[in-house]
């Protein structure tokens, strides 16, 4: 089993989410997250003055997969959150040993 993070913009989530649910993903976790990478930040205008902006809002997908499942899900996620712009996020990819449903206590694949 995999877990993926991709951490994206906000806006490409719905196109993202829907992408991955026709890949065969069951279910995810999202978060709003804050941070930057290469862009450093930006600067935005508020009442006639400049403000920069450090921490970039982001969105931040988690995913348990089966190993089967690993390319078209990495492939789902590029091509709908990439806008080739600075700043379209990063994928990133775990071994996962096991996975346990806390309401049965079913593990592994069957957990998922």
């Amino acid at each position: 089993m995999k877990k993926i993070e991709a951490i994206i913009r906000p806006y490409r989530l719905e196109e993202v989410r829907e992408a991955l649910l026709e890949t065969g993903v069951q279910g995810m976790t999202v978060s709003e997250v804050k941070g930057f990478g290469r862009q450093r930040g930006h600067s935005e205008m508020y009442r006639g003055r400049e403000y920069e902006v450090d921490y970039i809002a982001k969105v931040k997908i988690e995913i348990i997969i089966e190993d089967e499942l690993e390319n078209q899900v990495i492939d789902a996620i590029l091509s709908n959150a990439r806008t080739g712009q600075l700043g379209d996020g990063k994928i990133f990819i775990y071994p996962v040993e096991d996975v346990i449903r806390v309401r049965t206590s079913e593990s592994g694949p069957d957990a998922i």
